[in-house]
């Protein structure tokens, strides 16, 4: 591995400030926030009242607030989008009282919110808790059982969402709950053809607080003086006492081959200077952990710093809105050992752009979930997500004794009372 000297450190800080002065000064000229579009047209754009009604079904509180209240955690973590997006859809324009005119049925279930102390799902409890809501509005209301659910759908924002378990093998082997093989998932992002992420899923960034990134800001114009920074754990010794499994290796490459190269400021330390510092990097690495994704991503959108993509087959959130090729930088899980030089042949001018896309504020806006809601952001466009797959196709609605809903279908476990 080549090793970087105070001359290749003293370039870097200039560079890094070239990078701002040009910054600025294509902000005089008017082009700070080039105009983006995604592969499905200007979608960040769009609005999506007046195109869909969504009916929310009144369940009992043992589903969602008594969870929430009895774990107030649930709003801080990473996978508190399933709350937010409650509460958002509550006082939505979008929001119908009439269920005859509804496009969409959203059931607001807390499965993720019901955590062991580890935080992680208990992965028999929370398809017992998504069956019996089922059950429940199969019996009170017509409309699942007319389509078998496939008008409706649930936010599942865990790792590995509606197969309920927080061990990849065993959620494989579990698959996603039989009686959401109709729905629309809201989950966040996940990896291609991957058996709990579920074909048509609306595929959302992790829950990341915005108030408190917007408390950390710092001047538009420091310098990006650090090249490549990562915080966060290389191996999960704990979990992973072998080692090797964790990030399948990808994090260990990190820190093996560039944990004394100066290019690379990467530690598991997490200061509290961590969001400031990552405002004043240039590329901010985000590695697979147990599953390919994590708040990093967010973070390093909202604060301008390149995303390093280390995560093969990942599927990224509201991908046909986001350019996501023009503005991070994707390299595979096997090209970990050539980072340095990958990153230091990215061209100024190419970086220069990518920092340009980054500072559009529609680009930040997306990936977050805001207190009260604004314009643009990950729940307007989670709405546009629902919006283009209106209309409902005839496929979607059952004939008469087409289907009988099997509800003793998927592992034993999971059929106990809840």
């Amino acid at each position: 591995m080549a090793r970087w000297g105070l001359a290749a450190i003293a370039v870097l800080v200039a560079a890094a400030a070239l990078f701002v002065a040009a910054e600025a000064q294509a902000a005089q000229q008017g082009h700070q926030t080039e105009r983006i579009s995604g592969s499905a047209g200007d979608v960040l754009d769009d609005n999506p009242v007046g195109r869909l009604k969504v009916y929310i079904y009144d369940l009992p509180g043992k589903y969602n607030k008594k969870l929430l209240k009895k774990d107030p955690r649930c709003l801080n973590h990473m996978f508190a989008a399933e709350i937010f997006m409650h509460r958002f859809l509550l006082s939505s324009a979008v929001r119908t009282f009439n269920p005859e005119e509804a496009d969409w049925f959203y059931t607001p279930v807390y499965a993720t919110c019901d955590l062991t102390p580890s935080g992680l799902p208990l992965p028999f409890k929370s398809p017992r808790m998504v069956r019996s809501a089922i059950q429940l509005i199969a019996e009170k209301w017509p409309y699942w059982n007319r389509s078998e659910g496939a008008d409706h759908f649930f936010v599942a924002p865990h790792d590995f969402g509606a197969c309920f378990h927080y061990q990849e093998e065993k959620a494989i082997g579990r698959g996603i709950l039989p009686l959401l093989q109709r729905a629309t998932l809201v989950q966040t992002f996940g990896q291609k053809n991957h058996v709990c992420l579920k074909d048509g899923s609306i595929t959302i960034p992790p829950y990341a607080p915005p108030q408190k990134m917007q408390n950390h800001l710092i001047p538009g114009d420091t310098p990006r003086s650090i090249f490549v920074y990562f915080r966060g754990l290389f191996y999960d010794t704990s979990n992973d006492p072998e080692g090797g499994y964790y990030a399948r290796g990808a994090r260990a490459s990190v820190w093996e081959n560039f944990k004394n190269n100066p290019l690379f400021d990467i530690s598991t330390d997490h200061p509290p200077t961590y969001y400031e510092d990552m405002q004043r990097s240039v590329f901010c690495l985000c590695p697979l952990g147990w599953a390919p994704w994590s708040p990093r991503l967010v973070e390093a959108v909202v604060f301008g710093c390149i995303p390093v993509i280390i995560a093969d087959d990942i599927v990224l959130p509201f991908a046909d809105a986001i350019p996501w090729e023009d503005i991070g930088v994707f390299v595979s899980e096997d090209d970990v050992p050539k980072l340095d030089s990958i990153l230091t042949s990215i061209p100024t001018d190419v970086i220069l752009r990518k920092q340009r896309l980054l500072a559009n504020p529609s680009m930040k806006q997306a990936m977050l979930f805001p207190q009260p809601a604004e314009a643009g952001d990950a729940f307007h466009q989670i709405l546009n997500g629902l919006a283009r797959k209106l209309p409902h196709g005839e496929n979607v609605f059952l004939k008469p004794g087409q289907k009988v809903l099997n509800w003793t279908a998927g592992p034993v476990g999971d059929l106990k009372p809840w």
